[in-house]
């Protein structure tokens, strides 16, 4: 079966981040660290290990700090950390402007999760595309969009990542999927609701969730939903876009992300969460953060 490599991704960044004021005032919520590294770069190396060499960054008025963070870095810190003998920091930070192909556009539209799509529409073209989001991710090996894009090696169509939820706060937080499962972990896409309110209004509890390898034809389908939209029904959402594509005919596929673990950063306290996770595992500051951790609880 041949098919068309997926190098392209759109990612999402053009939110308020209110959640995080007064700290999002001037700094995207994008850029928060966890720890040593934004919260975008960890998406971007997922994207890069994935194959990914294009990616293009929509942002809002605010976000001008994500650009630069992917910029060359200026003279001054290349001069500092020289003259400090910080070879591997240096090597580090000067590979972050390397990572990919970059463009940064600003958003402009209805708000919701169509939007971002079209605005790049004229740098995907008529290729396959990632579209992910700048503030959750699954953390997996393979990767979440490694195994999106094998998924779809093996089935013509677009792969959307999916995560198994059942709390009841989780049908007012996530869009359900049901359908036939083609493959173990791999569902034949039929029926997507978005945020079903409760476990009896949902189709199952494959929820979707934190990223999407696109066949080009969604462009098509966003448009004409853009050109019928009036504002009076919420959101410009993709789920819209997709339950028509899959009523045509088009095969969508949920693959549920194996050897995962689900981090949403965009509010304080799963931010926090995925800190920690992160700082724990480090062999340089986890043992002795446990041993803080230890004490505080043991207060």
């Amino acid at each position: 079966m041949s098919q068309q490599k997926v190098r392209k991704a759109v990612i999402a960044a053009a939110g308020f981040g209110t959640r995080f004021l007064p700290q999002t005032k001037a700094m995207p919520k994008e850029m928060l660290p966890l720890v040593d590294k934004p919260i975008i770069q960890h998406i971007v190396e997922e994207l890069v290990e994935a194959g990914i060499t294009d990616i293009v960054i929509v942002t809002g008025y605010h976000k001008r700090t994500i650009d630069d963070h992917f910029d060359r870095m200026s003279a001054e810190l290349r001069a500092n950390l020289e003259e400090a003998g910080k070879t591997k920091l240096l090597e580090a930070t000067h590979h972050i402007s390397y990572l990919a192909n970059f463009a940064y556009l600003r958003q402009k539209g209805p708000y919701g999760t169509g939007t971002p799509i079209l605005n790049a529409a004229h740098l995907i073209g008529h290729e396959p595309f990632i579209y992910t989001f700048a503030d959750d991710f699954i953390d997996a090996k393979p990767t979440r969009f490694q195994q999106l894009i094998d998924a779809r090696a093996k089935h013509e169509g677009s792969v959307i990542s999916c995560i198994r939820r059942d709390g009841e706060a989780d049908y007012q937080r996530y869009g359900y999927v049901s359908g036939d499962e083609i493959a173990p972990g791999l569902v034949d896409i039929k029926t997507i609701v978005e945020k079903p309110g409760s476990r009896d209004q949902a189709p199952s509890d494959l929820a979707s969730v934190s990223g999407y390898v696109f066949d080009p034809v969604i462009l098509e389908y966003l448009q004409k939903q853009l050109a019928q939209y009036d504002g009076q029904n919420g959101e410009f959402m993709i789920q819209d876009s997709m339950q028509r594509m899959i009523d045509d005919g088009h095969h969508i596929y949920g693959c549920d992300v194996q050897d995962g673990v689900y981090y949403d950063t965009g509010n304080p306290l799963e931010y926090l969460k995925t800190v920690f996770d992160f700082a724990l595992r480090r062999d340089d500051i986890g043992p002795q953060l446990r041993e803080h951790l230890h004490k505080k609880l043991a207060k």
